[in-house]
């Protein structure tokens, strides 16, 4: 794609843009940021997310919307793609001036012991429950500024997200390539995520596939949540997303004189909060979930969702073991699902 940066009024030719690999140093003026190949085609809303760091992404949103980020002098839209070479101008972002985290040794040493597997392109981490996967909303960082710092690599991007709560696999691109390849992989749903849960009660069929479109909606304190959208097909919200769980209950025990399960859950699609509103929806809520089971009588401290087992095409089957915390909730006598 040619750019036009000439055509910018402010633009001269004693300004020229900087690379969009170096981090910005002054976000109290006008910057101008060339694409490069390590964010070829990458959406503009993640493009920004990744230099505007710790900027809440609905600020971002609101600066695209507000005409103060441009594409080759162009309007621009969030889900637009950048590409080699294209010059991004950001107006000046006041909330962006922050002093860069500190991110303490031994946080750093214990992310480097939770990668369970890597090559020339993948880094895959067990992630510890209660961190997020990205700074923003408040978070000064999250696990990729986290591993950025600490293996000094400039290119690092998330292929996927879990939440925040949730333990286990999470993905990391080394390369543009691979981050492209696991993504295409994601859209034709070529890769199975397999997670671990304990849930309320015990359902009756050891397998079932839950079926139940969702939608995401906003509480009057501005918390985002997800519901199950149960309206007769032609009154649906057009807002709600199709949406499947296939579920396996692999043991039934009770813990504190309640009766749970543990359930290995495979979804089909990959929405927000997926797995805890289906399984909220059958009656069988997460332990732990303070959004979809706020009436948890369990006593369990943390969300009891693990990213268990990822099966990626052309790639051995990736697993990270039950954490400590969770296991320890189990009967001794109880078998894990076999790889």
């Amino acid at each position: 794609m040619t750019n036009s940066i000439n055509t910018d009024p402010i633009f001269n030719s004693k300004t020229r843009p900087q690379s969009a690999d170096d981090e910005i140093s002054n976000f109290d003026k006008v910057n101008y940021l060339e694409v490069t190949r390590h964010q070829h085609e990458q959406r503009l809303d993640n493009f920004l997310l990744n230099r505007l760091k710790g900027l809440p992404k609905a600020h971002i949103y609101k600066m695209i919307r507000s005409d103060e980020v441009r594409v080759n002098n162009k309007r621009c839209k969030a889900h637009d793609r950048v590409h080699r070479e294209d010059v991004v101008r950001i107006a000046p972002v006041k909330l962006a001036t922050r002093e860069k985290p500190i991110i303490s040794t031994e946080f750093a040493k214990s992310l480097l012991a939770r990668v369970v597997f890597e090559d020339d392109g993948l880094i895959v981490l067990n992630k510890p429950s209660g961190i997020a996967v990205h700074g923003g909303s408040g978070l000064d960082f999250g696990i990729i500024e986290a591993m950025r710092e600490v293996t000094g690599k400039k290119y690092l991007e998330l292929v996927h997200r879990i939440d925040k709560d949730t333990s286990g696999l999470l993905m990391i691109s080394k390369k543009r390539s691979t981050l492209k390849v696991l993504q295409q992989h994601l859209i034709d749903k070529t890769i199975q995520k397999h997670y671990l849960c304990l849930a309320k009660g015990q359902p009756a069929l050891n397998e079932q596939r839950i079926d139940a479109p969702l939608l995401r909606f906003t509480l009057a304190s501005g918390e985002r949540r997800v519901k199950v959208e149960a309206s007769a097909a032609q009154n649906q919200d057009p807002q709600a997303k199709e949406s499947q769980t296939d579920i396996v209950v692999h043991s039934r025990f009770m813990l504190a004189n309640l009766p749970v399960s543990l359930i290995e859950a495979k979804p089909l699609t990959g929405r927000t909060h997926q797995i805890r509103v289906h399984l909220a929806h059958i009656g069988h809520p997460i332990l732990g979930d303070e959004k979809y089971n706020p009436q948890d009588k369990s006593g369990v401290h943390r969300l009891c969702l693990h990213a268990w087992r990822l099966d990626i095409p052309d790639y051995e089957v990736i697993t990270a073991p039950l954490p400590e915390d969770m296991a320890a909730l189990l009967p001794t006598s109880t078998e894990l699902p076999k790889v």
